[in-house]
């Protein structure tokens, strides 16, 4: 296990097996869809060296997550070796800790060592508007692609769901 922050409170740490089912168990009670073979994956790419797994703990507790997928094949940046942060999500009972914060700062510092960019995506319906804020805060623009749906841009005019599979892509520089 590696850790990447560690102030006495908040810790960022590598992956371990048993993290998958904490954030299972903890996805499904909010009455989301999670699958347990997501985390499973996650753990298993991260031993692989293709996503880098960040797992919050507070006071010792697992409290959030987010990857960082080394070499994206998908999105507006896919195939370019622009790393991607996907999944950041902390847990409800503990907003506003900074627990997010820590997480994208490791994340964009990992992505640091090896582009000068980095990219994702976020959901566009109401649920994911303090992701939004918390991204334009630190620098994301969007990359001009228009919103995606279900993998792919969404053509002018077209329909679609607003749900999970409705996203806006956005990058940032991480150069100084």
């Amino acid at each position: 296990m590696k850790t990447y922050y560690d102030d006495g409170k908040i810790k960022v740490r590598s992956m371990v097996p048993e993290d998958a089912k904490i954030l299972y168990d903890t996805y499904l009670s909010y009455g989301w869809h999670p699958e347990i073979e997501t985390y499973e994956s996650y753990y298993r790419e991260q031993e692989e060296s293709v996503r880098l797994v960040f797992i919050a703990e507070y006071d010792g507790d697992v409290k959030g997550q987010c990857t960082l997928v080394l070499h994206p094949s998908e999105g507006p940046w896919g195939g370019k070796d622009i790393p991607e942060i996907v999944d950041l999500t902390v847990f409800f009972d503990i907003h506003g800790k900074g627990i997010g914060t820590k997480l994208l700062d490791v994340a964009e510092s990992e992505a640091s060592k090896i582009s000068d960019t980095v990219f994702l995506a976020v959901g566009v319906h109401s649920g994911y508007g303090p992701a939004q804020r918390i991204y334009v805060k630190r620098g994301y623009i969007p990359d001009g692609s228009g919103v995606w749906y279900q993998g792919k841009v969404l053509d002018q005019y077209a329909p679609c769901v607003n749900d999970d599979d409705l996203l806006l892509f956005m990058s940032k520089s991480l150069k100084n």
